[in-house]
């Protein structure tokens, strides 16, 4: 098994490692605990005069351990946990080099920091798939410091050489004598001690956990109902809040016609006017929801500098064509070769309009916001986020206050897919603090999930046009690709920065496919509707738009899609074993279409993709009844390079299937009037368990550095499962959602 490590026995400086406990910080952990503070120096929210050693700012692991008394490790992870594992497998690279079961840590996101901001060593998000990937170097040392630690104090207290002592887990063992010292009862013995300099990481020939299906730390707690999502928090004498939006973003409120009568309701405590909002204060969520849900609002239009006010006469449908004939000026974001001496000396052309929906995020936890403004002037916030010290500034700027006078608790995500960042009009945290401080008294305020759909920024739409040049053997010698779109990047910030928004093309640039020439580019068009990244961000629609266009070049040079892709990437082995691997996985690669053993006609697709590090392949069977696509089986080979455990690799891909084959065979955001069709489930289809197929996942270490877990497994699976419907009813198919066929 391969592994992204340090070779076996190579001796690492830690980076200054500070043993913070010996200056009573982390208050609240029991008496005596163990605590190492890694990597940047100790914000003042932790250890108000910790003085760090020197280092270099944003270049290690920012985490604190925790041993406590009664044996548990309490570990507080810069990753939020939102379903996709990090919190297991942070516990399985400290625990491997700290030599202590996965099992007995507890673990909780930890607070905001310059400690925590680990992803480039200068900012911390919980997406990208990047987590494991940018902590795992600085978890293992941070692991193998406190066993070092440990195993320093032991031989202090049994005056041996450190070189006479090893470990078993959660304790440290003198064979010679038999001798054994829990790490709990090392605890005290350890405060004192200085980190080393350095330390020795395993073998990974060693491995006892990475790279083991390690069972999940949260799944019981979540499964008892002892998890605490935002929805769930609760402070003393907390009141509870709901809103009524604009039915259209930029329009603001002229009056509350019936205000005397919300305010006479049961339970109510008071009705206010919000930015483009009306909001209820109760004593109670269901008071103030059935208040705010009677209020009589009339809204006036946007005026003024708004941000992106949305117009009254906006059609999803109408924009979706107004790009697909849009011209302008083409930013390439990728080129090689001649493209039109290629197409021009091309045997054979095809040019063909690819298009993208626009899409919900549709987590399951609607978003929610609790603040509480304390005695002392400070204020406290709960709420679902990926990234803590982002939203803490923002924080800052909606309250007035300065950042030390900020707490931010992050509790459990209940589902996220890059619905948790900072965008403009998309979270109640505003709305929370406001309220709070017109009240005096702590505020909770849920969207419900109506307001939820009215206000969540959407995955961007797009229009891509490919041109392809093939030879007289049938292979493409040439292929551009013009994505009408607007990326997420810059839709959030309202402007563009003079550079093309990577997000707008990732998935048609870097594709690893040997041709002559080829040619990417965009021309940006405005969405009116507010965006946001979305799970595989770009990749997740333009792997769709290359790989089946891919396809139908195949079929113009009577080429087998498979084949085609085989000879596309001769000489890149790893590629061409994943393909392999995923033919394999699904019992060999045929096309169709042919009658399956229950006498269905079924066909299949095949799709590549490479996100976030990560390779990925996609083989979809499917067949059609009564106008509907049914997807039969779904085979994935994914080579992240190396693993942690594969048991969470599995259930991502399974999680990612799930989300593609939802976004390429239902879900869309339709507006019509400038209004969303959609403002709740019965309206926004998903994916259904009766539609979901059997999914089939080979995880390949081809050894490559790292790469992530939670996004790759999506965007090669619309693109299969299109390929093969395009095969199975002899026309391609060039949008999403595929939604109901005719077979005719």
């Amino acid at each position: 098994m391969n592994h992204m490590s340090q070779p076996q026995g190579e001796t690492l400086p830690t980076g200054d490692p500070v043993n913070v406990s010996r200056r009573g910080v982390l208050g609240g952990l029991a008496t005596g605990a163990l605590v190492l503070g890694f990597g940047l120096p100790v914000g003042a929210a932790r250890a108000q005069s910790a003085a760090a050693a020197p280092i270099v700012p944003g270049t290690r692991v920012p985490a604190f351990l925790a041993i406590l008394p009664d044996g548990r490790i309490r570990l507080q992870s810069p990753f939020m946990e939102g379903g996709q594992g990090i919190w297991t497998a942070l516990a399985q690279i400290v625990g491997e080099e700290l030599d202590a079961d996965p099992a007995s840590f507890v673990i909780e996101n930890a607070p905001t920091g310059r400690d925590y901001q680990v992803v480039f060593g200068q900012m911390r998000i919980t997406g990208g798939s990047f987590s494991v990937r940018s902590s795992y170097a600085t978890m293992r040392k941070l692991g193998a410091t406190a066993r070092a630690m440990l195993m320093q104090a032991a031989a202090s207290r049994w005056q041996l050489p450190v070189s006479a002592l090893t470990t078993q887990p959660g304790k440290v063992v003198h064979a010679a004598s038999g001798r054994v010292l829990t790490y709990a009862q090392l605890v005290q013995g350890t405060l004192d001690l200085p980190a080393p300099a350095a330390v020795t990481l395993k073998d990974p020939a060693q491995f006892r956990w990475i790279g083991k299906p390690v069972k999940r730390l949260d799944v019981r707690d979540k499964s008892t109902g002892r998890a605490q999502f935002s929805i769930d928090m609760a402070v003393p004498g907390m009141l509870h809040a709901a809103v009524q939006h604009a039915p259209r973003l930029g329009m603001t409120v002229t009056r509350i016609r019936n205000e005397a009568a919300v305010k006479a309701m049961k339970g109510v405590h008071s009705v206010h006017v919000l930015n483009g909002a009306v909001a209820v204060v109760a004593q109670r969520f269901w008071h103030a929801r059935r208040a705010v849900e009677a209020a009589q609002v009339d809204w006036a239009e946007a005026s003024g500098a708004t941000y992106r006010p949305m117009p009254a006469s906006f059609s999803s449908a109408a924009f979706a064509a107004q790009l697909a004939t849009t011209q302008g000026t083409e930013e390439v974001g990728e080129s090689s070769g001649d493209i039109a001496a290629a197409l021009a000396s091309a045997k054979t052309t095809i040019s063909a309009t690819y298009h993208s929906q626009y899409l919900n995020h549709a987590q399951l936890e609607p978003p929610s916001a609790l603040a509480r403004f304390n005695g002392d002037g400070t204020l406290e916030v709960w709420l679902p986020n990926q990234a803590p010290d982002i939203f803490l500034g923002e924080i800052a700027k909606a309250s007035g206050l300065p950042p030390e006078k900020i707490t931010v608790h992050s509790p459990l995500l209940g589902g996220f897919f890059g619905r948790h960042f900072i965008y403009p009009h998309a979270s109640p945290f505003p709305q929370a603090i406001e309220l709070a401080k017109r009240v005096g008294a702590p505020v909770k305020l849920i969207w419900t999930r109506e307001e939820e759909f009215l206000r969540d920024p959407l995955r961007p739409m797009a229009a891509v046009r490919f041109r392809a040049a093939l030879g007289a053997d049938g292979l493409p010698s040439a292929i551009e690709a013009v994505s009408i779109t607007e990326g997420p990047t810059e839709g959030i910030a309202d402007k563009r920065s003079g550079k093309i928004d990577p997000a707008a093309l990732e998935g048609l640039t870097g594709k690893a496919y040997a041709l002559p020439a080829k040619r990417i580019a965009q021309i940006y068009a405005k969405s009116p509707a507010p965006l946001a990244y979305w799970r595989s961000v770009g990749n997740s629609m333009n792997d769709f738009f290359y790989e089946t266009f891919l396809d139908e070049v195949a079929d113009k040079g009577g080429q087998d899609p498979f084949a085609l892709r085989m000879k596309l990437l001769q000489g890149n082995a790893r590629l061409t074993n994943l393909l392999q691997a995923v033919a394999d996985l699904a019992g060999g690669w045929k096309a169709g279409p042919f009658t399956a053993p229950d006498g269905s006609k079924r066909a299949r697709g095949v799709a590549m993709a490479s996100p976030f590090g990560t390779e990925t392949a996609a083989i979809a069977e499917v067949s059609v009844k009564d106008g509907q696509v049914v997807v039969h089986d779904l085979w994935q080979a994914i080579d992240p390079g190396n693993i942690v455990n594969p048991a969470i690799i599995t259930a991502q891909v399974n999680s990612a299937v799930a989300l593609g084959l939802s976004q390429v065979l239902i879900e869309e955001a339709v507006f019509k009037d400038g209004l969303r069709e959609a403002r709740n489930f019965d309206g926004y289809s998903i994916l259904t368990p009766d539609r979901m197929p059997r999914v089939h996942v080979r995880v390949v270490e081809s050894g490559a550095p790292m790469g992530g877990i939670g996004e790759p497994g999506l965007p090669a699976v619309p693109p299969a499962v299109a390929n093969a419907v395009s095969r199975l009813l002899g026309r391609r198919i060039r949008r999403m959602p595929i939604g109901r066929v005719d077979q005719a």
